[in-house]
């Protein structure tokens, strides 16, 4: 689930005094709010759906594998007809009528999600996700133009990032509804009783949300105040990046076939030895699908350097780069809370009922709201006592905020109450960075690392804070990349933020892989918890990379003459 976008362009662009329009953007960032809420509600729908269906670690993070797949894949087709075409089929199109058939193609999920519950079938709450998903990316890639489009240039930057605090206030609330609808209440539920649950509540929310997207729809397309966004600017042909796409979404085909065939047969019986060999294979195809991603960058990197034409906005090394930087950041956002009910539920971090997991897991996601609600004071005129009040004041009134939504839902907000201390690091952690891009993102990744490591290292309440400050930390990642991927981009810029918001491919690799290695490494293992704790050094070795990133990125543009420190 993306964050909001700071838009290199729009930051610095030269003040028009055109007027806001009001009534359009308060349409328009209503649709971030849907963004947040499905995704972060993902989250408690994978433990339950882990016990209603008898499914390993891997399978249940299937979820999200449908989910962040849809997002490429819609990505993938819209970028396809604009390089063989020449025009931005969105722009096109018009960002009003783009977002209108957006919302559309999502109620169109939530129906066949209705559907899919009604007949018991997990696969077909899949295809549901991922159509939903696919209206996402269609209203993601209008949305984010759109809002500057909305007023002054100069000041679009502010109207993504408001959009971009709602989105995270739907990831806040998100897991608390979906729990409720889930489990009827806030009681706890003994996880061998789940699969006796009726589905009759998650009908109703996803018929309440379909009906919730039509509306919108309904809204953007009869409004008069919301403008038609028609742009005929021709985009520029990048052929060799299209086919080399396309051949690494068929690579990732190849790699993930065997591991999802090799599902259909029956284990039950399997001595552990033979166990652990066929998670061997399984986790073998899936390593090899990380490194289609990895290496197929690093190759566009290479070829485009030597050759630029062609290639379009992948002839920067930094989009390249910063494109396995968003894979990467995006798949560790959603693993380490993807993985984390399952964490929960041992003995050692609380032996958590699977029905007992929603605050925490809205306190991770609620933590991305925390920082993006600080980080979005950078793109306001304050002056810098008031800021320096605001870093201070707005992080604790949204911790405040995550927390009254977890007592109003009735939920104990006794265990959330010391992870306050862990805001005021992040508090001193933004006054350190000033909102330096490169500062930001290497300070941050930093801190992830060190607060997966220690999760890893010890157990309890310990260990839950700082894996779920995974969420807090990872915060201010997105738009750091952002700006350091789409510098000195010039006219590529925009073509460079679609390939950008493609890698959102992240989320459909790195989560089933952290539920892989998790399914590996307990099958090779006697202590309960072993391996769904220890996968937590994925998430170590992504945010590695990211820091990497940071570090590199900026001795990179500065060799370019580009000497970045624009804010974040």
């Amino acid at each position: 689930m993306a964050g909001s976008v700071t838009d290199v362009n729009s930051s610095s662009a030269q003040s028009t005094g055109q007027a806001t329009n009001y009534p359009a953007l308060t349409v328009l960032v209503s649709v971030f709010f849907f963004w947040g809420f499905i995704a972060a509600g993902n989250s408690v729908f994978i433990p339950f759906c882990k016990h209603y269906f008898s499914l390993d670690q891997f399978q249940s993070q299937l979820i999200d594998f449908a989910f962040y797949l849809a997002y490429y894949m819609g990505a993938l087709a819209l970028f396809a007809f604009g390089a063989f075409g020449g025009n931005d089929p969105v722009a096109k199109m018009g960002y009003k009528k783009s977002i209108v058939f957006g919302l559309l193609f999502s109620a169109l999920g939530a129906a066949a999600m209705i559907f899919a519950v009604e007949a018991n079938a997990f696969t077909g709450m899949l295809l549901g996700l991922f159509i939903v998903a696919l209206g996402f990316s269609l209203q993601q890639t209008a949305d984010n133009p759109f809002a500057i489009s909305l007023g002054d240039p100069a000041t679009g930057a502010g109207r993504i990032n408001l959009g971009g605090g709602i989105n995270s206030f739907g990831t806040a609330i998100g897991p608390i509804v979906v729990a409720i609808a889930l489990f009827g209440s806030t009681e706890a539920i003994t996880d061998d009783k789940i699969a006796s649950l009726g589905l009759d509540k998650v009908i109703i929310l996803y018929s309440a949300v379909g009906l919730l997207f039509l509306s919108a729809a309904a809204l953007f397309f009869f409004s008069k105040k919301v403008p038609a966004g028609i742009s005929k600017e021709k985009t520029e042909k990048s052929q060799k990046a299209f086919y080399a796409l396309i051949i690494m979404t068929i690579l990732l085909i190849v790699m993930f076939a065997p591991v999802f065939q090799s599902y259909n047969k029956d284990v039950s019986n399997l001595a552990k030895d033979a166990l652990l060999e066929l998670e061997t294979y399984r986790l073998g195809w899936l390593l090899g699908a990380l490194a289609v991603v990895v290496i197929s960058l690093l190759f566009i990197k290479s070829r485009a350097s030597k050759n630029p034409k062609g290639w379009g906005a992948m002839q920067y090394p930094q989009l390249v780069l910063g494109m396995l930087a968003i894979f990467v950041y995006v798949g560790v956002e959603v693993a380490i809370v993807s993985n984390f009910g399952e964490l929960l539920h041992k003995p050692a971090f609380g032996g958590y009922k699977a029905s007992e997991v929603a605050p925490f897991i809205s306190m991770y996601w609620g933590s991305l709201m925390i920082g993006r609600w600080t980080g979005s004071l950078a793109a306001f005129n304050l002056k810098n006592n008031t800021r320096k009040v605001l870093m201070i004041v707005v992080p604790l009134v949204a911790f405040g905020i995550v927390l009254g939504v977890n007592a109003v839902s009735q939920y104990d907000i006794k265990p959330l109450l010391y992870y306050i201390l862990l805001v005021f690091v992040q508090i001193a952690a933004f006054a350190f960075t000033k909102n330096k891009p490169a500062k930001t993102l290497l300070t941050f990744g930093i801190l992830c690392m060190a607060m997966m490591m220690i999760g890893i290292f010890t157990t309890g309440n310990i260990a839950v804070y700082a894996f779920m400050s995974g969420g807090l930390f990872c915060s201010i990642m997105w738009p750091a990349i952002f700006n350091l991927s789409l510098a000195g981009l010039g006219k590529y810029t925009t073509q460079g933020s679609a390939f950008l918001v493609m890698m959102i491919l992240g989320g459909a690799v790195l989560p089933p892989m952290q539920g892989k290695i998790a399914d590996y490494l307990q099958a090779g293992s006697n202590l309960e918890g072993f391996g769904i704790h220890m996968s937590y050094w994925l998430p170590v070795a992504a945010f590695a990379y990211l820091t990497f990133f940071a570090f590199y990125v900026n001795k990179l543009l500065k060799k370019q003459g580009i000497d970045y420190d624009g804010a974040v």
